[in-house]
């Protein structure tokens, strides 16, 4: 207890002190409520105006947008010198000239920030500038444009009406303004800019991306180029304290009816018959190895996940994938024959719209009932299946070009005999010189090393699909358009299933072709592990063993099983799989072991290297975290060329608008009158004669191919530049004749001298 006395004689004290805290909260709240030196607010709002900081010693406070767009300043200090870089004694002198200037929108001095447009005048401050509909780029010089030279999107062609904001799925109009944004990258992709602008802080400049078709590139730089300011950070969600804490949990739980361990269910001891198996399909459920005699090398399921893996025969695909209708298997065409991959994303109907596609593609539940919503679901299911596998392609694309970024300007030459691709390849790629990083170069020798001059029209291009031809139809793959690896001793001697990988992932970085002849059960095998996946009888490619299959799997009785069985005792001996078989029901089993030995076991050694050998690039890291990408490009065809594919390809230039629509009917009338077989070229000749190249890279072209129409004669290939220059005619026939002579000349006698090179050879 306090006496009186005490009381009395600390009164005084306490009072000072509470004196001081008032004294010293009102401080604070003055240094707070201290305005921007620029912009003379008071506002601390980091998503507005940036980070506010108050220098105490200085009595100096402002926004960081503030100071980042002011034209008189520059960064001369370290990242940790000043505010950001930016040094007191160079924010005081600006903070000085900016007070001399009067804000053209508010008419208050302090007006930091002009436009950088010729002869403009203009000078504001920056929350004015936003009010008003300035634009401010965040980076560069960070150039600032006044409402009246500031950037327009232009709308495309096509826009009208209005769909969902991407991000928010509000409404919003299809017409470019200051508060709503389109992209380059996806033509009905729309977005409000608080929108933007919020994702963008969140995300930081290594995540965010378009959010309709992923990419990164083309999406920033429009971002930017409209005002929207991107951090250089990590995204917010990496940021978080513990934020990936529960992934680092194991199962540690024994689930078994009756567990042994006299230590309980939630023991477990490593490298001990105590130690804790969790399920390899879910993870959510565990075993002592001894409760259910397992080895540390075996892989165990849970009850659940068994069940699951038995309904649907074993098979990986199947219980994974969703089910296509007898009547769609029918309709869809032979690219489309193929399952779809495991990890199928879900289709909403807003991307479908933003993908151009028409209400009669959107689910029933989506649209109202017509006379043409009678449409056969196969149709239905074939156009989304397209769309979706369009879309695919595109990510492939725009991954393959995020590992091209890692390529170097150093050259790099390849000397390729092109009778002999396979082993001059091999030569090439084993020379301790050769880097896979470096920008390669093709030159074709002739068996004395010299080097063919003009053999073919774009060496690199044909090298690539040549040896990727030459790879598919090899010994170390089996099968007929879907292949698997084979079993090749002195291939696997010689280590070329390795060079085979590499070759692979070179190609893919480089500007090589899909190569769509992998088979779902090797692609799973890469993407999965070989553990995860069941083959089928369709994956074995040697006639005698699927001929003794075939035998097994057909028995009737008892008595067939058995004499199938006997005749083929050498075979089934030889791969472990001979067993004393009494039910006719374990026939599917001894049919499955059959199939798991010829497709996977078998084939360890090589997958082993050949995965090793994707490796390079880091193409095989890239097609795990991103298989149903990788999987439109090494499994499906590729989509054949047609005139919309053209179309869409070639992005039109016009010299004269006046020319610009019936130059564009030319074009397009030609493309279809091409596809339809009543041109004496094909779409092919076409595509070569522009790009040097009959079929679409996987990583695409680069640079984008155009269409030019100018004053020319004739029409005019630019290869390097991927660019086709065709003629402004007044008359159709004419535009006809003169393309269809011109590419069908050029294209031919190229083909021609190169086979008159190598019948030299």
């Amino acid at each position: 207890m306090i006496s009186v006395v005490q009381l009395i004689f600390f009164s005084p004290i306490l009072n000072s002190l509470k004196k001081k805290t008032k004294m010293s909260e009102k401080i604070i709240g003055y240094l707070e409520n201290l305005p921007c030196d620029f912009c003379q607010r008071t506002d601390d709002c980091p998503e507005k105006y940036g980070e506010k900081r108050t220098y105490e010693e200085f009595n100096l406070s402002v926004h960081y947008y503030c100071l980042l767009m002011s034209s008189g300043i520059w960064q001369k200090g370290e990242e940790e010198e000043g505010f950001y870089g930016f040094l007191i004694e160079d924010i005081q002198k600006e903070v000085n000239r900016a007070a001399r200037l009067k804000c053209n929108i508010c008419k208050k001095r302090g007006a930091s920030i002009g436009c950088v447009a010729s002869r403009c005048k203009r000078s504001y401050h920056f929350p004015c500038g936003i009010e008003r509909k300035c634009i401010f780029q965040f980076r560069e010089n960070f150039p600032s444009y006044c409402w009246k030279h500031r950037p327009i999107q232009k709308p495309p062609s096509d826009s009208t009406g209005c769909s969902q904001c991407t991000i928010c799925l509000e409404l919003v109009e299809h017409s470019p303004s200051h508060t709503i944004l389109t992209t380059s990258c996806c033509k009905n992709a729309w977005f409000h800019r608080d929108c933007l602008q919020r994702q963008a802080l969140s995300a930081g400049v290594f995540f965010l991306r378009c959010p309709v078709c992923n990419n990164k590139e083309k999406f920033q730089n429009e971002m930017l180029r409209m005002g929207i300011y991107i951090p250089e950070k990590d995204a917010s969600w990496e940021l978080e304290e513990n934020a990936y804490h529960d992934l680092l949990q194991c199962y540690q739980h024994c689930d078994i009816r009756r567990c042994i361990c006299k230590n309980g269910r939630d023991y477990s001891k490593p490298d001990s018959k105590w130690e804790i198996k969790r399920c390899q399909c879910c993870g959510s459920s565990g075993t002592h190895l001894a409760c259910s005699s397992l080895t540390r090398e075996q892989n165990w399921e849970c009850m659940e996940c068994r069940s699951i893996l038995a309904s649907s025969e074993g098979n990986c695909q199947k219980w994974r994938k969703r089910s296509l209708t007898v009547s769609e298997k029918t309709d869809i065409g032979d690219s489309l024959l193929e399952e779809p991959s495991p990890k199928c994303p879900r289709q909403s109907p807003k991307k479908m719209c933003n993908s151009g596609l028409t209400p009669l593609d959107l689910p029933s539940s989506n649209r109202l009932m017509s006379p043409t919503s009678l449409i056969s679901p196969s149709v239905r299911n074939l156009s989304l299946r397209k769309m979706q596998l369009g879309m695919q392609k595109n990510e492939a694309c725009n991954l393959l070009r995020e590992l091209r970024s890692q390529i170097n300007t150093k050259p790099l030459t390849l000397n390729i005999n092109k009778q002999n691709i396979w082993d001059s390849t091999i030569k090439c790629f084993r020379k301790r010189s050769f880097n896979p990083a470096n920008t390669i170069e093709v030159n074709y020798i002739n068996c004395e090393g010299k080097v063919e001059m003009n053999i073919c029209h774009s060496p690199k291009e044909d090298f690539f699909q040549s040896l990727m031809l030459h790879l598919q139809n090899s010994s170390l793959f089996e099968g007929g358009s879907s292949k698997n690896l084979s079993f090749d001793s002195q291939a696997l001697k010689d280590d070329l299933y390795y060079e085979a990988g590499r070759m692979i992932a070179v190609s893919l970085v480089h500007g090589g072709p899909s190569l769509s002849f992998f088979s779902k059960t090797l692609f799973n095998c890469l993407v999965y592990g070989i553990e995860n996946v069941k083959p089928t009888v369709e994956d074995v490619a040697d006639v005698d063993v699927l001929q003794a299959i075939m035998k097994i799997k057909s028995a009737k009785n008892a008595n067939d099983l058995e004499s199938a069985i006997s005749d083929h005792n050498g075979y089934l001996r030889t791969i472990g799989c001979l067993k004393h078989i009494t039910a006719l029901c374990d026939k599917d089993m001894l049919v499955n072991e059959i199939v798991d030995y010829h497709v996977i076991k078998r084939t360890l050694a090589p997958f082993e290297r050949f995965r090793q050998g994707l490796r390079t690039l880091g193409v095989w890291e890239k097609m795990q975290m991103n298989p149903d990408a990788f999987c439109s490009i090494l499994c499906h065809k590729p989509e054949k060329l047609s005139a919309k594919l053209l179309s869409d390809l070639f992005t039109i230039h016009c010299l004269l608008s006046t020319h610009k629509a019936r130059s564009l009917e030319f074009w397009m009338g030609y493309l279809q009158e091409t596809e339809d077989g009543e041109s004496a070229v094909t779409l092919e000749d076409i595509l070569m004669f522009a790009t040097g190249t009959g079929s679409i890279p996987a990583i695409g072209f680069e640079p984008e191919p155009t269409v030019k129409f100018t004053n020319v004669n004739y029409p005019v290939g630019n290869r390097h530049l991927n660019c086709l220059e065709l003629p402004v005619t007044r008359s159709y026939e004419k535009f006809k004749r003169i393309l269809d002579f011109t590419i069908r000349s050029i294209v031919r006698l190229e083909t021609k001298s190169v086979q008159w090179m190598l019948k030299i050879e």
